[in-house]
């Protein structure tokens, strides 16, 4: 009998050799993380007028005929600019068994560039997801928000996790595994998965977040630790446990719980119920088996939190309830944890932006 289940980095090692994941370039052992495989950008992008799913029965190829305004190479590196939509063929396709399917999310790093990066694919009717048994090319619609970028080919924006049937974790259960191992610092509210709130009291100082600046220079994405963060943001800063959330604006936050993913869970940040407020978490991604576990060095981890606010002003209280995560269900655990025998840049973490960036 078939195990349900996202897939650890076994699974997909074993996706690759079998075919399942085909590249252009072979695939590498670097985009392999604990329960997800890193995308990587080809060598064209293709700016088109409008953001677009390709549709029942359509090619992205064909929508792209239809929209596209130019092309761009990519293989010597390009900027890509603040506004504009790119949609860009990846060097990953894959031929997804029935009974298998796939989601996608940007980077822990992307996301906190403000830099909307979509995952679609022929046929398709959704962004992220890849159809149980989808067979052919993935491409990724790229919309830098809040900065321009230097994209290169090769570049890994986008991570794709495999489901295999229900991998879902329901309350009871989620319940029952944060009394073995807790889950959240403090109380735990689980309703549709464990809720979290945003921090706005640090234990130290006033500094609660960053908000973008919004006439800021180009972003080279290969450059780690390199760009002053006074260049790109205004620190966002309160002695009342509240901010004032600016139509339009782009705010980088930390939850008030430390989190815990244990080894054999994955998780998905969703966005809280819109009625809460003119607000969202933005297109929040995974957290991979050992994020913020005690016994993978993560004791203590926040959530960073991507915030747009959107139609008018709106009062952000310290504790507010701002998303949920979705716990689900692995196949089996990890050979690797997130912070224990592979690079992982935000495991501990608590207020940070994006690993471009020098933290004093």
């Amino acid at each position: 009998m078939t195990v349900s289940g996202v897939l650890a980095d076994t699974g997909i090692r074993a996706m690759v050799a079998a075919g399942t994941i085909t590249a252009d370039v072979p695939v590498t052992e670097a985009q392999i993380q604990p329960a997800s495989l890193d995308l990587r950008l080809g060598a064209v992008a293709y700016r088109v007028r409008a953001s677009f799913l390709a549709g029942a029965g359509r090619s992205v190829a064909d929508r792209i005929a239809e929209f596209e305004m130019h092309r761009i190479d990519l293989t010597r590196g390009a900027v890509l600019e603040k506004g504009c939509v790119y949609v860009v063929p990846l060097l990953e396709s894959v031929r997804l068994p029935a009974g298998t399917s796939g989601a996608a999310s940007a980077k822990s790093s992307i996301g906190r560039l403000d830099l909307l990066t979509r995952v679609i694919t022929d046929n398709g009717t959704e962004f992220d997801r890849v159809p149980d048994g989808h067979c052919g090319p993935l491409y990724v619609e790229i919309c830098p928000r809040s900065f321009s970028v230097l994209a290169r080919t090769g570049q890994m924006l986008s991570q794709i996790i495999f489901r295999r049937g229900q991998t879902r974790i329901d309350d009871v259960e989620l319940a029952a595994i944060h009394a073995r191992s807790p889950i959240v610092s403090g109380p735990a509210v689980i309703s549709d998965g464990l809720a979290f709130s945003v921090g706005l009291r640090p234990e130290r100082g006033d500094l609660v977040g960053y908000r973008a600046k919004p006439h800021a220079g180009v972003i080279d994405l290969d450059r780690i630790g390199h760009y002053a963060p006074a260049d790109f943001w205004e620190e966002v800063r309160t002695a009342e446990g509240r901010i004032i959330l600016d139509p339009g604006a782009f705010y980088i936050l930390v939850s008030r719980e430390a989190i815990a993913i244990p080894p054999d869970c994955a998780a998905e940040m969703a966005p809280y119920l819109a009625m809460v407020g003119e607000f969202r978490v933005h297109y929040a991604g995974f957290f991979d088996p050992g994020f913020g576990y005690d016994a993978a060095g993560g004791r203590g981890s926040r959530g960073v939190l991507e915030v747009r606010c959107h139609e008018a002003p709106f009062v952000l209280e310290d504790g507010q309830i701002v998303g949920r995560l979705i716990y689900e269900r692995m196949v089996s655990v990890p050979e690797r944890l997130y912070g224990s025998g592979i690079k992982s840049n935000y495991q501990g973490q608590g207020l940070k932006l994006s690993k471009h960036f020098r933290m004093g």
